[in-house]
């Protein structure tokens, strides 16, 4: 376990690389008995300081939700990341690519809660009883480390890569559609480039919600009304360039787009 003094200054190098997009060294190199446990506390050090600066906490992203995405990292279960208010977008947005450090783009549903959500023992009915309504949204992925060599102990220091997020398409009821064959084409500059279907994670979107709950319960923590959960994507990121213009058409459930200037 690293000490309080460590996590601290691992906390303030990625403060500072969110605001020159120069990411910092591995952690795992620098920090080779680094845990996830340690990189939760940096998270949760990072968010604390980015909430004095002035931010406002409005959800949570799952990220490693899929077998191939947890395959490919060596961990079992998903991770999660912090959403700030200057996070969220509407569909139709110019985003700024240089606002993120070679970003990526995934596919998602995003679940807004119409009440509060907590663990542990909390189960998918419980999130589904809970939640307003599940719309369409993009996930831009970050990166405040080096990309190259990374794993699982640096993405989630790394706010799980979150960068920001573009809600857009037709908001349904959780009941109102089988959420598990949600599906969405995924166009760069009007060439398709993914596809997938949201049962692609964990075999139910709704899954990812109520493993958070019942994982930030043992940080007595808890998922609130009004807040928006990312669930988790159901294609391979997409990486992006200035001037490209992103699309996720989800059939029934509208679409998404924005472009990066």
């Amino acid at each position: 376990m690293l000490d309080p003094q460590t996590i601290s200054q691992i906390a303030d190098e990625l403060l500072d690389a969110a605001r020159t997009r120069t990411p910092v060294p591995l952690l795992t190199a620098r920090y080779p008995g680094m845990t996830v446990e340690d990189s939760y506390a940096v998270q949760r050090l990072w968010r604390r300081r980015n909430e004095d600066a002035g931010r406002t906490l409005v959800g949570r992203k799952i990220g490693l939700t899929s077998r191939a995405m947890q395959a490919a990292t060596g961990i079992t279960e998903p991770d999660y990341g912090a959403i700030f208010d200057d996070m969220v977008f509407e569909t139709g947005c110019s985003v700024s690519w240089d606002a993120y450090t070679r970003p990526r783009v995934e596919v998602e549903l995003a679940f807004v809660l119409k009440t509060d959500l907590t663990g542990p023992g909390c189960t998918i009915v419980d999130v589904l009883n809970a939640t307003d309504y599940v719309v369409p949204a993009l996930e831009i992925l970050d990166s405040r480390i080096e990309m190259e060599g990374r794993t699982i102990v640096d993405t989630i220091s790394d706010n799980a890569a979150m960068g920001a997020m573009v809600v857009g398409g037709r908001p349904v009821r959780p009941d109102a559609v089988d959420l598990r064959w949600v599906s969405a084409i995924l166009y760069k500059n009007q060439v398709v480039e993914e596809t997938g279907v949201a049962a692609g994670v964990l075999d139910h979107p709704a899954r990812g919600v109520h493993w958070l709950a019942n994982k930030i319960a043992a940080h007595g923590d808890g998922l609130h009304a009004g807040d928006i959960i990312l669930a988790g994507s159901f294609t391979r990121p997409l990486w992006v360039d200035r001037g490209d213009t992103v699309h996720a058409d989800y059939g029934p459930l509208g679409a998404v787009t924005c472009r990066f200037h």
